[in-house]
């Protein structure tokens, strides 16, 4: 995806060169050919892991800007396996994708690579201006899924309905639609789309062409009827539905499985939010399950990317962290709870989490790219609701 951004971006970098000079030389009657010299191609060459160890090495500390806070602990396997030392910030989606715009902007070589969520803005922002470019380390090509190697997906973590599940451990519901009722007004819960760029995208997500079809065959298979648009699309009619019938929005996931999973309620609530939350039924003592069947879907998948710094000073040093990350030594810090998946499929999940296969096909995937382009639509019309 990102190296076919690029040739469109040079392909119409060149048609401009080209016009503006056919323009400049249209007043004289000689004809001459316009040629456009175009850049040369940096290749990189390809290490063995033996090289790579020792280029990385022989530079300085490596310093990574990441979403997650356990990137700490890894940093610390790292530097006791390879001698390298690493300076790691913990930053929230929004703060990473500013700092590293203005360090781009700027010309300031802050940062050697990411951790980074928010694919619409990752792409829009950072990738497509050239601040971050891919990298996927030699060693990892035939073993991460092709899916998730442009741009590369370090992990992925998803959000699912989730349900208090005290008294019952029958699905409350089983199709989107059902949010909609009058029974369930003012018994869901959501983190606001407009504090993390994640829900955003989720949004964004339903109103694409393929989603917003299944949501109507839901509407269809739960109402017996076809859906009666008075918006462009079933996204936004079931955006709109939810948030008529009483959505209640959130400051955090923390907070949303707080409120649906405690116990002795009068109401039974659910909402959707972070898979990894269910840990709290037994840290916190609360009453939550998800709910793994659904029409169409059972909430969203994201992921986090690794992305490489274009003004990256020590270039090798986070390569040998990325691939190190991608591993099952690496990934140690997030393995230890449900809800975070290396897209290495080679490590396995917690006992008793459902693999990546399984959430493939019951949660909607976030793409960047639509999201990059469709995003600020949807935002508008989101501020009718929450504004």
């Amino acid at each position: 995806m990102v190296s076919l951004l690029k040739r469109k971006v040079s392909l119409l970098f060149a048609v401009s060169v080209v016009l503006v000079l056919f323009t400049a030389c249209g007043a004289s009657d000689k004809k001459e050919e316009v040629s456009v010299k175009e850049e040369p191609v940096v290749v990189e060459k390809e290490m063995t892991h033996d090289e790579l160890v020792t280029a990385a090495q022989a530079e300085g500390k490596v310093v990574v800007y990441s979403v997650t806070s356990r990137i700490s602990k890894a940093a610390e396997a790292f530097e006791a396996k390879y001698g390298i030392k690493v300076e790691a910030t913990n930053l929230k989606d929004f703060e990473l994708i500013e700092k590293v715009s203005k360090e781009g902007s700027t010309g300031v070589n802050g940062v050697d690579f990411v951790l980074a969520q928010d694919g619409g803005r990752m792409m829009g922002e950072l990738v497509n201006l050239g601040y971050l470019y891919n990298y996927v380390p030699p060693t990892m090509k035939d073993i991460i899924p092709a899916k998730y190697q442009e741009p590369l997906v370090f992990s992925i973590i998803n959000k699912v309905f989730i349900y208090n599940n005290e008294k019952t451990s029958e699905y409350p519901f089983s199709n989107i639609w059902e949010l909609a009722e009058p029974s369930w007004s003012g018994r869901f819960q959501f983190k606001n789309p407009f504090q993390e760029g994640v829900n955003a995208n989720f949004m964004t997500m339903v109103t694409s062409d393929k989603i917003s079809g299944q949501i109507a065959d839901a509407y269809k298979s739960y109402y017996g009827k076809e859906i009666e648009l008075t918006t462009e699309n079933a996204g936004y009619e079931w955006i709109k539905a939810i948030f008529d019938n009483g959505l209640v929005l959130t400051s955090s996931d923390t907070t949303t499985a707080e409120n649906i999973g405690i116990k002795g309620q009068e109401k039974q609530l659910a909402g959707l939010f972070v898979f990894s939350k269910i840990r709290y039924t037994e840290s916190k003592n609360l009453a939550l399950d998800p709910i793994m069947e659904m029409e169409p879907f059972s909430g969203f998948y994201y992921p986090i990317y690794a992305m490489m710094s274009s003004g990256a000073e020590n270039v090798n040093a986070a390569k040998l962290f990325i691939e190190f990350l991608l591993t099952d030594e690496g990934f140690k810090p997030w393995s230890v709870n449900k809800g975070t998946y290396s897209s290495n499929p080679e490590i396995a999940v917690l006992e008793g989490d459902y693999p990546v296969s399984t959430w493939d096909k019951i949660l909607v995937q976030e793409d960047p790219e639509y999201c990059f382009e469709n995003r600020a639509v949807v935002e508008e019309f989101l501020n009718n609701y929450i504004y």
